[in-house]
């Protein structure tokens, strides 16, 4: 991998983190397309950068959001699920971060989903949109949704997205909640990973990862501020159709 290599995966990453249009899977299809080998730098590159577009929610929302007591209960009990899913399906989880063909399928079952969800989908007169009076049994699906992204290609924005949409909250407040629920996830993610296989690295390794973690950051911040912009007066169809335009493209043109 070249800084070059590194600089791209950093702003697919952060262009994608958010969108419901899965970065992992779009981090792997940039590696193929890049030529990168699936060893074990790359998967775990391929994990620990979007750390570093997750923590451009806390520079959006540190001072109001991880402060408010409530919200924090409310994301801690939805973890749980993800935390526990990714602990004890660890191994293939990484195992299917080198399956182009399984982040394809899954592009293009996801953008079935999301054509099909936002067809039908109308929001309920009492849609909830405050997240720190939100029931914990809510939360805690809210984290079996999460859960669903921890293949590669299924999107975990967008797997917590259509839940709370699916379960009655409003289109920006479960936005909001995924863009928090995202914190506690990737650092333990990336904690876990580093911990495993950090002291392989070499110093040029970790060089890169660097490089790939900043440029994350702030791609990450442009893309946030467009979603909540977008989500505001839009649906989430062209991504379903992007989504399913990907796979084909990849299906019949490099895999």
């Amino acid at each position: 991998m070249s800084f070059i290599d590194a600089i791209i995966l950093g702003v697919v990453e952060g262009l994608s983190e958010f969108l419901p249009i899965s970065s992992t899977g779009h981090l792997i299809l940039t590696a193929e397309l890049l030529g990168l080998s699936g060893d074990v730098f790359t998967k775990s590159f391929e994990i620990a950068i979007q750390l570093g577009a997750i923590l451009a929610v806390l520079a959006l929302y540190g001072r109001s959001r991880f402060l408010d007591i409530e919200i924090l209960k409310r994301l801690a009990v939805a973890f749980i699920p993800t935390g526990l899913a990714g602990l004890f399906f660890y191994k293939l989880v990484k195992q299917l971060l080198g399956s182009p063909l399984v982040v394809v399928v899954s592009l293009f079952v996801g953008g079935v989903v999301i054509i099909l969800f936002e067809r039908w989908y109308k929001e309920r007169d009492q849609a909830l949109g405050d997240l720190s009076t939100m029931p914990y049994s809510l939360a805690l699906k809210l984290g079996f949704f999460q859960a669903i992204s921890i293949i590669p290609g299924v999107s975990r924005s967008g797997a917590t997205i259509l839940g709370g949409l699916l379960l009655g909250m409003k289109r920006e407040a479960i936005v909001e909640f995924s863009f928090l629920l995202a914190v506690p996830t990737m650092i333990v993610a990336t904690g876990y990973d580093l911990l495993k296989h950090g002291n392989s690295f070499q110093e040029s390794e970790w060089r890169l990862l660097a490089v790939g973690f900043v440029v994350s950051f702030f791609v990450a911040i442009f893309a946030i501020k467009f979603l909540i912009r977008f989500v505001a007066s839009h649906t989430f169809m062209p991504f379903g159709v992007y989504r399913i335009l990907l796979a084909v493209f990849f299906l019949l043109f490099i895999l």
